[in-house]
């Protein structure tokens, strides 16, 4: 499968509850279905995210831990 994502979101060095309240403020600009890659290093956003994205309707696409941190693809609700 072909990597659509373009648009990266760097969230890096916010705490709770700030990734999740930016990505929910970003996702509204978006147009349905475009992925988007949120990068964060607060560790309770891998509750937060997947939770969120339930919540709105998104699709977590991807969820991968990098040094220091959690990426995130999702893509836009419909």
């Amino acid at each position: 499968m072909p990597d659509e994502t373009s648009l990266i979101y760097d969230l890096k060095g916010l705490k709770c509850p700030l990734p999740v309240l930016r990505t929910r403020k970003r996702m509204l600009t978006l147009a349905p279905g475009t992925l988007i890659t949120v990068e964060t290093t607060d560790p309770l956003a891998v509750i937060d995210i997947p939770h969120f994205c339930n919540e709105d309707g998104h699709t977590l696409e991807r969820s991968e831990t990098f040094t220091g941190g959690h990426r995130f693809v999702i893509r836009r609700k419909d």
